[in-house]
């Protein structure tokens, strides 16, 4: 949760204007930071009445330190103000409330003698509490404004229920009949001691009464306690913030000559408030718990819980309130906003049980569920196991190519279908019975690349909870300076490498995260934003290439290869590949975009530069990167070692052990995992044994041998790249490969010299290099849906269209040129 969020959820609501500035604190050094680049004069924020001024006038910008510092004094010295207010009035009450106990220690039970069991006029909580009224005038009036102030100050935060009358009579009606009928607790009153254990009327009312006075005062203890905490973790934060942007060393400074000197970060007055939240621990003990401190600790805790449950709930209720009305942070400057719209239905169609909305969703699904009860009716191809599982493989890819139902969801239907419709044959041809299938199809389903995914799940969640890809990639950054052209470079370089390690689909997500400092100071309308977003995304694509487990469908690829490809082969070709298709979609960015020029067409633009992190490694950083580097290592020699293994998936289990048993990962970690492509990837690779087993594929062999009749390996590669590339840039890349995977397999069995790992290998780069639309992939989704401070995207279909499609006929070419030759060099 990020620390704005958390000041919400945490903060007492009556109390929010009085805690520190922190998304205008952060605004501001927004600005700060754009007038240390010289794109912007500096505007700055009166925290306080919520407008903007200029800021010191003129002053030099290279001392940022006073231009931020005056306004964290402002916030401070409010901090510091209404904490000394509080703190006055806190412990004025604690005194009255020690007085009125110590008085009605004195008094005891005598006063019960007026007190009436059952009274017929309606009195109010004053009228309860009267017993307790100290005899003179002084500590009546202290006990009256303490009782005055604390519903006053309190009232909405913390409204314990109110002891009326009406309560009060029939909870002593009921003791009063749970005893005796003919004893009444007021007579025997002088007979159980003294008033904080006595069993009369009066006493229990009287407990009562100072349970929630003191329970009330010890939450507002709590509540200032809690407020100095949260004010404290946020000078920190917006320090730490402040010289991450304007690489200052404010924080530690700022912290230690001001903030901890002030009065309500003192260890003195800390101490002062843990004092007084004891002594009312002790009053709680001796006025309801009979002594006990333990059982006094325990209750007033419970209390505080059920208020901060209590306040939080409402804090969200508000909040989600304030979004729904369009209100939003008064802080963020109005502008567009991009809301999701739910699919428009085509039609409503009226029902017994209300309107039925036909989507296009619901249109496709009939279509496929139409096309696939026609293809089981009539004889389309010869047996009928093949007949059966033709009509599984047109159903699976027209919904995974429409996505009327989720990808995953389409995976599992393909177990499901193989197993009723008995596609499964064994070796000999003979059909399987219904639970040899299920035993079957559920072997392969999990077989050891599933493993490899999943491991490679584990070492790129590692990487990223312990934060060494962003160590890594900052410090790689911040050497490329800030000339458009080799900043552009250098992200794409690095977009492409992170994709490798922790997926192509959390690399651009990172990689946006880290050129936000640059979105924010490039000039309005820079052509620089879109070229940097559109760099990232289509080098997380090729970045899918690059290694066995940087996507889906490599591990099909894998899968489907025999012998399978060692990881030190895989990187021989697709290390190259990937690296001559960055230089070259780099430079049809720089010619497209030309993102150095200004705006204005005068000069060239400055990139702010990426400053590294200065934290040094950890030993839990490197305790994971020495288990990366000995999984990838033993990965790149499993052949070698394949006597000792037995596969990559046993490797891959190294990670997976000695993450989540030393305590890197949780199990929340590992519940995070994207277990929707690991569902997807064991449907595909069950569709292409089911396609394989029942024999449809053997029934198009004819078929299949007229079309490589005649032609030679080179010429069968220059007819395979562009289907692939058509098919994985209009749907899922995964998806993809798992229909082409096994065609490419089947091809190169049939040409001479059996090259069908050489074909899949092919397939399975190109399927990573089809990018030339929005949708093609997740590193564009993500890409086209980035936004600018106003909420608009930055980039189009245009831009898809005029730089993704000539990029994946460039990867492509690459893939069918530079990567064949290679393949061939290394015997595929």
């Amino acid at each position: 949760m990020k620390f704005s969020s958390s000041l919400k959820f945490n903060a007492v609501s009556e109390w929010w204007d009085e805690y520190i500035a922190y998304e205008a604190l952060k605004k501001c050094i927004y600005q700060i930071e754009k007038k240390q680049i010289g794109h912007d004069h500096l505007p700055t924020r009166d925290i306080e009445s919520n407008e903007y001024s200029s800021l010191l006038g003129q002053q030099d910008v290279t001392n940022t330190d006073s231009l931020f510092i005056p306004l964290l004094d402002q916030e401070l010295r409010k901090v510091v103000s209404f904490y000394e207010n509080q703190e006055a009035e806190l412990f004025d009450e604690l005194r009255d409330l020690e007085d009125a106990v110590a008085h009605q220690e004195e008094v005891g039970l005598e006063a019960g003698e007026r007190y009436l069991d059952h009274d017929t006029e309606e009195e109010d909580d004053d009228s309860i509490a009267s017993p307790t009224i100290p005899d003179t005038p002084l500590a009546q009036s202290r006990f009256r404004k303490s009782l005055s102030a604390s519903r006053t100050r309190r009232r909405g935060a913390f409204d314990l229920p109110i002891i009326c009358h009406q309560c009060v009579s029939n909870a002593r009606w009921q003791r009063h009949l749970s005893n005796s009928p003919s004893t009444n607790f007021t007579s025997s009153a002088h007979e159980d001691g003294t008033i904080w254990t006595a069993r009369s009327d009066y006493a229990y009312d009287t407990r009562l009464l100072f349970k929630r006075k003191i329970t009330t005062t010890y939450i507002s203890f709590t509540r200032l306690k809690s407020y100095v905490e949260v004010n404290y973790s946020g000078f920190r934060k917006i320090l730490k913030k402040y010289d991450k942007v304007t690489d200052s060393d404010l924080k530690d400074k700022y912290l230690h000559d001001a903030v901890e000197t002030a009065l309500p970060f003192t260890q003195a007055s800390k101490d002062h408030l843990n004092d007084a939240i004891n002594r009312l621990v002790e009053l709680y003990a001796k006025c309801v718990t009979q002594g006990d401190r333990s059982t006094a600790r325990e209750q007033l805790r419970l209390h505080q819980r059920e208020n901060i449950a209590w306040e939080r709930d409402t804090v969200w209720r508000q909040m989600i309130g304030r979004e729904r009305r369009g209100e939003g942070d008064p802080t963020i400057p109005p502008g567009a906003t991009l809301i999701q719209e739910p699919e428009p239905s085509l039609v409503d169609i009226p029902t017994p049980v209300g309107k039925f909305k036909l989507k296009k969703r619901h249109i496709f699904m009939a279509v496929a569920v139409a096309v696939f009860t026609l293809l089981l009716n009539i004889q389309t191809v010869e047996g009928v196991e093949a007949n059966r599982c033709f009509a599984v493989l047109v159903f699976c890819t027209i919904l995974w190519a429409t996505e009327a139902i989720p990808l995953f969801v389409t995976s599992m239907c393909v177990p499901l279908l193989l197993v009723l419709l008995r596609v499964i044959r064994d070796e000999d041809g003979v059909q399987l019975s219904t639970p040899a299938a299920t035993k079957y199809v559920f072997s392969i389903m999990f077989s050891p690349t599933i493993m490899l995914l999943i491991g490679g799940f584990t070492i790129s969640s590692a990487l990223s909870k312990t934060n060494i890809d962003r160590v890594l990639i900052t410090r790689v950054l911040a050497l490329a300076g800030t000339r458009p052209s080799t900043v552009l470079l250098a992200f794409m370089g690095v977009s492409c490498f992170a994709s490798m390690w922790i997926s192509n689909v959390a690399a651009p997500t990172l990689c946006f995260t880290l050129i936000r400092p640059i979105l924010r100071t490039l000039p309005p309308k820079s052509a620089f934003g879109p070229c940097l977003i559109l760099a990232i995304a289509l080098a997380a694509n090729i970045g899918g290439q690059s290694s066995p487990i940087s996507s889906p469908q490599n591990i099909i690829a894998l899968q489907a290869m025999d012998p399978s490809l060692d990881w030190a082969k895989w990187f021989a070709v697709a290390l190259p590949v990937s690296a001559v298709s960055i230089i070259l979609i780099w430079w049809l960015l720089l010619w497209s975009y030309q993102p150095a020029r200004s705006p204005d067409g005068e000069g060239d633009i400055e990139i702010k530069a990426i400053r590294p992190t200065k934290e040094a490694f950890t030993i839990k950083q490197c305790w994971v990167t020495f288990v990366c580097l000995l999984t990838i290592g033993l990965w790149c020699v499993e052949h070698q070692i394949e006597a000792f293994v037995g596969d990559m998936g046993v490797i891959a289990l190294i990670p997976i052990i000695a993450f989540f048993s030393t305590g890197v990962l949780k199990k929340d970690d590992f519940d995070s995992f994207m277990w929707t492509i690991v569902f997807l990837a064991m449907g595909g690779i069950a569709l292409g044994k089911g396609v394989m087993s029942s024999g449809l594929l053997q029934t198009m062999d004819m078929l299949i041998r007229d079309l490589v009749h005649g032609y030679s390996l080179y010429h069968v590669v220059l007819i395979l790249s562009p289907v692939v590339l058509v098919i994985s840039t209009f749907i899922s890349h995964t998806i993809a490969s798992v229909l082409l995977v096994p065609i490419a397999k089947e091809v190169g069995s049939k040409l001479p010299g059996n090259h069908q790992n050489l074909l899949i290998f092919i397939t399975a780069l190109i399927c990573s290099a089809g990018m030339g639309m929005p949708v093609s992939g997740f590193p564009n989704q993500t890409a086209a849906t980035q936004e600018d401070e106003l909420g608009e995207l930055y980039l189009s279909n245009v831009d898809f269209l005029k730089n993704g499609v000539p990029a994946s006929i460039i990867a492509t070419i690459i893939v069918a040129t530079i990567g064949f030759l290679l393949m061939t060099a290394i015997g595929l």
